[in-house]
């Protein structure tokens, strides 16, 4: 008797693992069925539309799609308007969205009313850092220069950001000119739709500096319009970054990352999910991301969508504390 139940435990546990393996085996095949849309809540130009049209070109080069790839810009509210667009279309796996640390600092700061938890999860596709920009021209030589001005009259420089207060290039710069000694609350920050936007007010002199992702700024410090004054990470860059020196090096103990990601609307399946697990994987590991990536001073950091929930949860509670930190959660 006692031979017969192990025999036909043992079967039925075989039938259980056929059966998941045939499910999973299913789920992976869900394709999208028409055009698929990479939606990019800032105006062209910003490191965001950069993202998007680079994940757009590599995706069709790559043949992972057997239907149009198209990015469009939704410009407006810090990426409110382009997740808008996205939430209204529940259970659609043929649209996603690139998305910025304002995905969870717009809510945190009250700006939005939905966050990371509002969409799915697909991936975090690359790091970068944030940087002090000004004009070659600039009485400004480095970051030091920097704070002793802003500890004297924390209102007298106007300082671009995008795309939205309270977003990356806000944190980034506010918190190292609190750990300084400067009152954060008083700073003159002006947000642009995009952090290219931004850029073009600091060559064209309506803004003071700019503090911004290196990747945008990189064609303007090639061609010496710009100068960088600090950088957020942890350690110098590489090639033309290696020359600016981190807040740390200034004595200034702050470090932070901006992370590129993308979402989709609620509700999608598990078969969907696992489509954009496989493409995306590929994606990051293909010569052409990589070599982009890598011009671009990004860091190819891939995580997939289980990952990605999970990155953005401890993000969350991070972010929450040093908005607070400076003021600026609700």
């Amino acid at each position: 008797m006692k031979a017969t139940i192990r025999w036909w435990m043992a079967g039925a546990a075989a039938a259980v693992v056929a059966v998941a393996a045939g499910g999973v085996s299913a789920q992976a095949t869900w394709k999208p069925d028409k055009a698929v849309e990479i939606i990019l809540g800032v105006s062209p130009g910003g490191p965001q539309d950069q993202m998007g049209r680079l994940l757009q070109k590599v995706l069709t080069d790559g043949k992972g799609f057997e239907v149009p790839i198209t990015a469009i810009n939704r410009p407006g509210g810090g990426g409110a308007v382009g997740l808008a667009a996205v939430n209204q279309r529940v259970g659609d796996g043929r649209v996603v969205m690139i998305v910025a640390p304002t995905l969870l600092t717009n809510q945190i700061t009250g700006r939005a009313p939905f966050g990371y938890a509002d969409f799915t999860p697909i991936a975090v596709l690359g790091v970068e850092y944030e940087t002090v920009v000004v004009r070659a021209d600039s009485p400004f030589k480095s970051g030091r220069d920097i704070i002793e001005r802003l500890r004297k009259d924390p209102a007298s420089l106007s300082i671009a950001i995008g795309t939205a207060p309270g977003n990356a290039a806000h944190i980034a710069f506010a918190h190292a000119m609190k750990v300084a000694g400067v009152d954060v609350k008083r700073l003159k920050t002006v947000s642009f739709n995009s952090n290219g936007d931004g850029t073009m007010a600091l060559l064209g002199g309506h803004v003071d500096l700019e503090s911004a992702p290196a990747s945008i700024v990189m064609p303007h410090l090639q061609t010496g319009k710009v100068r960088l004054l600090a950088i957020s990470s942890p350690q110098r860059g590489r090639g033309d970054l290696a020359a600016v020196p981190t807040w740390k090096e200034l004595g200034i103990n702050s470090v932070n990352e901006v992370w590129r990601g993308l979402v989709a609307p609620k509700g999608l399946t598990p078969a969907q999910v696992a489509f954009w697990d496989d493409v995306l994987g590929k994606a990051a590991r293909s010569d052409e991301w990589k070599r982009e990536l890598d011009r671009s001073q990004i860091e190819n950091v891939y995580r997939n969508s289980a990952e990605t929930l999970k990155f953005w949860k401890e993000e969350y509670d991070e972010t929450r504390a040093i908005l607070t930190e400076i003021g600026m959660a609700k």
